[in-house]
């Protein structure tokens, strides 16, 4: 063979060897992601989430800024929460009506309840033709009683964004109402101005909703409720969430057992817009689709990502609390009583693994250095349980396109068994043997 036969050979060779690796290291998740590719989610952005354990099923243009329209409530009612929950409020606290947000809930092109301004409603009032109605003037009227001024509200809500994770999230008002629709009443921004938030900031501040406030959810499950402050005739508050069990018949083509919240959003410049969250059998999601062309085909979305995340995936353990860590080696341990510790999950970990497929899950594991001397080992004595370190979900294996938040893919590592100190005695002849194996060393080291 001439040595250009033989070039060719080995780089045909090589490549072949190179396709082996690629395809041999392959994610067992890379079908998962072609699978959620074929959904075909007819919105500009979306995402899913298991609730239980912030792993993301599925997501489409997630980190893409859009307006989010009345999502933006969604900020608005985590900080009454917050309010409620620190006493800063209660649910009877009176609150007054500005020209404001008097004028704005005049409007019935919004959505609105009019409000008076020679009436006081209660904290309870708002909130709900809030989040059943999304009623804009009554977000303002709360945004003003908390905040001052509906400016300060607006960096009241940047500054929480932040300390949820909402990384891209920027919020110009308490309403989702773009500048064009405000007018005079504009805080921030210019004329076309707008709150810009991504699915995934949306998600992530579902999830706290969820998480710090669960009763936000009693509320935001009502499908119908009127409305009797302050008007002779009541107003019937019809949920915009059409997904809602309990509706009649007229809705039964979007129902959805087991959801509960969360909540809807429409304007001309966002479309239509939709987070959403369910449970079945303790069993959460929650979904966020942005930009979707009509009203129901937000929930038709919405649907497809729910029946995605409920029929597609099953829950499988991947870690076990005290189970020892596959392929880890055990600690050294000095002055103890066993020269070495093994290693053990602190916690149990579950992950939703596509049907049909191992979860292929590996740790990386990170010890704390403050355990450890400056050998790298522990020192005695070591208790059963005390944690040195957590082990990390290994990239590509564990899941289909990771955690919502970075902590959820972490579990504490501790110690699987006590190593007791030795005795000072023990201790003694230990020392008095390094101190002579010094000497010698530094000895060897002089011939």
């Amino acid at each position: 063979m001439n040595f250009s036969k033989r070039l060719h050979h080995y780089a045909v060779t090589g490549l072949i060897f190179i396709l082996a690796l690629i395809l041999g290291f392959q994610s067992p998740f890379a079908s998962t992601a072609k699978a959620a590719d074929t959904l075909g989610i007819q919105a500009k952005s979306a995402i899913l989430i298991d609730y239980n354990n912030g792993q993301i099923l599925y997501e489409k243009n997630a980190d893409q800024l859009y307006p989010p329209a009345s999502m933006t409530k969604m900020m608005t009612e985590y900080l009454v929460m917050q309010a409620l929950h620190s006493k800063k409020l209660t649910w009877d606290t009176k609150v007054s009506i500005s020209d404001y947000a008097y004028q704005i809930s005049q409007n019935r092109t919004y959505s609105n309840v009019p409000l008076r301004k020679d009436y006081q409603y209660t904290v309870r009032d708002l909130y709900e033709a809030m989040a059943i109605y999304s009623a804009n003037g009554a977000a303002i009227a709360l945004a003003e009683k908390i905040g001052g001024s509906e400016k300060n509200f607006a960096n009241l809500m940047n500054q929480t964004a932040k300390k949820l994770g909402m990384t891209n999230a920027h919020y110009i008002n308490s309403s989702g109402l773009e500048n064009a629709d405000l007018g005079k009443f504009a805080s921030y921004g210019g004329s076309n101005g707008a709150n810009e938030l991504s699915a995934r900031d949306l998600a992530k501040l579902a999830y706290h909703v969820i998480k710090d406030y669960p009763e936000a959810l009693s509320i935001s499950k009502i499908p119908v409720k009127n409305f009797t402050a302050g008007v002779d005739t009541p107003i019937q508050m019809v949920n915009w969430n059409y997904m809602l069990p309990g509706f009649g018949s007229n809705m039964k083509q979007y129902t959805y057992e087991g959801v509960d919240g969360l909540k809807t959003g429409h304007t001309d410049l966002a479309g239509y817009c939709f987070t959403g969250t369910v449970n079945r059998n303790g069993h959460r999601l929650i979904s966020v689709v942005m930009g979707t062309s009509s009203d129901g085909q937000r929930f038709d979305q919405t649907k497809t990502l729910f029946d995605y995340g409920y029929q597609q995936f099953s829950e499988k353990a991947v870690a076990q609390n005290d189970q020892l860590i596959p392929g880890q080696k055990a600690i050294d341990v000095h002055n103890g009583q066993a020269g070495s510790v093994k290693l053990a999950f602190g916690k149990s970990m579950s992950l939703m693994v596509p049907n049909g497929e191992n979860s292929g899950a590996a740790f990386h594991v990170t010890l704390d250095r403050s355990k450890l001397n400056k050998n790298g080992q522990l020192e005695a004595p070591v208790k059963k349980g005390e944690q040195i370190g957590y082990a990390t979900l290994a990239a590509g294996g564990s899941t289909a396109y990771g955690h919502l938040f970075s902590n959820d893919n972490k579990i504490p590592v501790v110690a699987a068994e006590q190593v007791d100190q030795n005795s000072w005695i023990v201790r003694m002849f230990q020392g008095i043997g390094s101190f002579f194996a010094g000497i010698f060393s530094w000895i060897a080291s002089r011939f």
